[in-house]
């Protein structure tokens, strides 16, 4: 069809046989391309029968080749305000870009501004995470063309930076944060780092391979969020029936499996690596949520509620 098209776009006297001849292909095929690009691509074909030849009844600039419904073309607008989350970072400007080339079949068609279409759509993530420009910008480079990095990296309650020398492998935003999953040298290990943690970024000059067989799914797998681990908790937790209904709505983990409970309430059970997130999360549903199992989850909520009840009297 895109040789069809070229054909009619630079105004050449063709039809089915020549069209058939020229492509090597039947007769039957040039008359079914021809009338699926008239009909369904809405391209202007007609047939001149004192050419006996087909043409384009007016210019056509480009061939169509984004097919859209109208709840197709709903959901890109959704997906390009929802493009927000990754301002200042370099994949803004390209989802940008792609988003562009992905309409600008649809223009001759169909008119259409995000601001004025989405009035009854919005987004609103809490705790958007802060990364400097130039550091993701060297951080993205580096990860791509598979460079080592240095920078001096920050862990939550120190008082100073360490200098940190690491392969970057995988940049992942999760969370609402972006998080650098690299390979530490001095440590020998697998290790994640928050971006806006990261300070005085170098490249290095020294080349590294990534491990064909790693996945950042299977790195993530079990984690809550971000934090993984090499153990398997089982956590079984109860929620009362006021939390069970925002339980459901949502899926929180791969493993997760629900059962229903008498009197409205839901048990839910993960496969997890590590607890200090899963502990946060729980702590977060206040008296809806009792954790079941595993014991050593109940006595770090056991230890850290007797200490808010020291910090809040």
């Amino acid at each position: 069809m895109l040789r069809i098209h070229d054909e009619l776009r630079r105004g050449a006297f063709t039809n089915c046989t020549k069209l058939a001849a020229h492509l090597e292909v039947s007769r039957k095929t040039i008359v079914r391309d021809i009338a699926f690009m008239r009909d369904r691509l809405d391209l202007p074909i007609e047939f001149d029968s004192q050419l006996n030849a087909y043409r384009y009844t007016h210019p056509v600039s480009a061939f169509p080749t984004v097919q859209v419904t109208e709840g197709e073309l709903l959901a890109l607008l959704v997906a390009r305000k929802a493009l927000e989350q990754y301002r200042g970072t370099p994949f803004h400007r390209q989802l940008e870009n792609s988003f562009d080339k992905l309409t600008a079949g649809l223009k001759d068609r169909i008119t259409f501004s995000p601001a004025e279409e989405l009035q009854s759509v919005s987004f609103k993530n809490v705790g958007l995470g802060r990364a400097d420009l130039a550091a993701f910008n060297a951080l993205s480079g580096a990860t791509l063309r598979q460079f080592e990095v240095e920078f001096d990296y920050r862990k939550p309650g120190d008082k100073k930076a360490a200098r940190r020398r690491v392969q970057p492998w995988h940049l992942s935003h999760r969370e609402n944060l972006w998080y650098l999953v690299g390979f530490d040298t001095e440590r020998d290990a697998l290790r994640t780092f928050a971006v806006p943690r990261l300070t005085n970024v170098a490249v290095l000059k020294t080349h590294f391979t990534r491990p064909a067989d790693f996945s950042p799914e299977k790195f993530f797998a079990t984690a809550l969020g971000v934090l993984g681990g090499d153990r398997d908790y089982r956590v079984v937790i109860r929620f009362s029936a006021t939390a069970a209904d925002h339980i459901r709505e949502r899926e929180w983990h791969e493993s997760q499996a629900l059962r229903e409970l008498p009197d409205g309430k839901l048990e839910l059970t993960l496969r997890l690596g590590a607890l200090p997130e899963i502990e946060r999360w729980v702590l977060g549903w206040g008296a809806e949520a009792e954790v079941l199992q595993p014991k050593e989850l109940r006595d770090r909520l056991r230890a850290t509620t007797g200490a808010m009840r020291a910090v809040y009297g």
